[in-house]
């Protein structure tokens, strides 16, 4: 099975490519952040005409998640359980489902601002609030794992220049405990293997030639519990989907998983 998660920039903005992209990498599931598109307006019809179904959660602002699968879409769960709210609003950023026997979550984590702005507090609610939701599936025996873009580096090495980002959100000391937090229930970061340069960088930011010179970063990340970590056989980031005209500024990170065969019967 190949699953993938992938910051759009707007799903409307990338449908183009994203059906190219389903099309040619052969994905089974892919977890989508930033739809900026309520679910009234989610391109179902095309996402079904190739064979697709689709679980969002969006409301038409800056946020909104999905899950796009072709081996099914059961227990769709919308939301985050007891997730805090910010400026009054509960945001759309998690939507979960089973596909193929596997449970994935889809999260855009919220991005935080600067340190000290309310917006870094509510993240870092939202993030414990994520951890007490997926405790449970975290340890069970099913394959399970929560994909999408965290807005956080785990590592000083998951930024092109740690030195930029003095005192900036991203790579803040409690950020990376809520990270270490939520590995703690039983789930393992799915690194994938860089294709060009040395490390496997998510994110360039548009502005200042920030992918041609690979100033980059890792916070579109896939954590797994055991079951879903031991069946991955491979792992890497597309970054052609960062190339040419009308990208978004996350590439697709793409997991293949060699699972068991149910028993028969």
């Amino acid at each position: 099975m190949r699953i993938a998660t992938w910051n759009v920039n707007s799903i409307t903005s990338r449908l183009p490519r994203l059906l190219a992209w389903l099309e040619s990498s052969g994905t089974d599931v892919l977890c989508v952040q930033e739809l900026k598109c309520g679910d009234e307006a989610f391109p179902s019809g095309p996402l079904r005409e190739l064979g697709y179904e689709a679980a969002s959660h969006g409301t038409g602002r800056w946020n909104g998640v999905a899950v796009i699968s072709r081996v099914g879409l059961e227990e769709v769960r919308q939301g985050l359980p007891d997730g805090p709210a910010y400026d009054g609003a509960v945001e759309p950023r998690a939507v979960s489902a089973v596909c193929g026997g596997v449970r994935v979550w889809s999260v855009y984590v919220p991005n935080g601002r600067e340190v000290g702005h309310p917006h870094y507090t509510y993240k870092l609610e939202w993030l414990a609030a994520l951890r007490t939701a997926v405790a449970t599936d975290a340890a069970a025996e099913q394959p399970f794992a929560v994909l999408g873009d965290y807005n956080i580096a785990p590592t000083d090495e998951d930024v092109w220049d740690i030195a930029q980002f003095t005192d900036a959100t991203h790579v803040t000391e409690p950020e990376r405990a809520a990270l270490a937090a939520l590995r703690e229930t039983g789930l393992r970061d799915v690194v994938p293997r860089p294709l060009k340069y040395d490390h496997p960088f998510t994110y360039w930011d548009y502005r200042m030639l920030g992918f041609p010179k690979n100033k980059g970063m890792r916070i579109d990340l896939v954590y797994g519990n055991a079951p879903f970590a031991t069946a991955v056989s491979d792992a890497f980031v597309d970054r052609e989907e960062r190339k040419g005209k009308g990208a978004s500024d996350h590439a697709p990170v793409v997991v293949d998983l060699d699972l068991a065969a149910p028993p028969a019967g």
